[in-house]
């Protein structure tokens, strides 16, 4: 079999589509995403509240969800509030919904 090593390129779509399976790949992400869609917005100290893990293991999750685009954070010193990018959140289920289609 002949490899190439040729930069491939993918559409934006597709490209759109790994990015937000990548934040989704651990199930505290999807979690934090579920508890998301149910507030307006919320702290990271409320999410050490909710979930059992340290606040900088609450902070890196954040951090891979906030890089793909899903949630948004406004800094409330000292604090920061994060909810979901509600624009990303819609082309992430178009997409996924188009993947499963």
């Amino acid at each position: 079999m002949k490899r190439s090593l040729e930069h491939i390129e993918y559409k934006k779509d597709t490209e759109a589509l790994a990015k937000f399976a990548k934040a989704l790949s651990h199930p505290t992400r999807v979690a934090i995403l579920k508890h998301l869609e149910n507030q307006s917005c919320c702290f990271t100290g409320d999410l050490v509240d909710v979930f059992p893990l340290a606040q900088s293991t609450i902070s890196q999750h954040l951090k891979e969800l906030k890089n793909a685009g899903l949630i948004q954070g406004e800094l409330k010193p000292p604090k920061i509030k994060y909810c979901i990018n509600q624009d990303k959140w819609n082309i992430a289920k178009s997409l996924f919904q188009q993947f499963f289609d």
